[in-house]
């Protein structure tokens, strides 16, 4: 098990020291995405389940630090950001954000539904039924990618 998931591991090019992830965090979360049991992992690593929970639960911090990051990167370099009002309906974001991109020459690749369902998945529980609840920021980058940002 442990041989299969070092092989995955080099195939795949993981390189600890260019990862927000440590060695064993990788193997580990290897291991869960092909639900093996905690018990299994550690029998397998000789350590004790409890060790290899906390190994798993700081990975995946690892990785939404990571993925935070990256949002908050794609958010600074996007040509188009529209600020989205708590109280604001829903139904009218995708508006606001067309005008924006217009006025950048940015296409969005997204119907006004789509739009719609891509900011409310992002923003969570910043959205709740059609009411934008929480200020939201969407970004699109020059290819089109839209992002959401909101603060809690």
């Amino acid at each position: 098990m442990i041989d299969e998931v070092e092989e995955l591991l080099a195939e795949i090019g993981f390189e600890p020291e260019t990862s927000v992830l440590t060695y064993r965090q990788a193997q580990v979360l290897t291991l869960r995405e092909r639900d093996v049991s905690q018990a299994d992992i550690a029998e397998s690593l000789g350590t004790s389940r409890a060790n290899v929970s906390s190994v798993e639960s700081s990975a995946r911090e690892n990785l939404e630090k990571a993925r935070e990051t990256v949002a908050f990167a794609e958010a600074l370099r996007a040509p188009v950001r529209v600020r989205v009002p708590a109280g604001t309906d829903l139904y009218d974001v995708p508006q606001l954000v067309y005008e924006a991109c217009d006025e950048k020459g940015v296409k969005v690749d997204h119907t006004a539904p789509d739009l719609m369902k891509v900011v409310s998945d992002a923003a969570g529980r910043a959205v709740s039924g059609r009411e934008v609840a929480m200020p939201l920021i969407v970004g699109v980058t020059s290819d089109g990618m839209v992002r959401v940002r909101h603060q809690e």
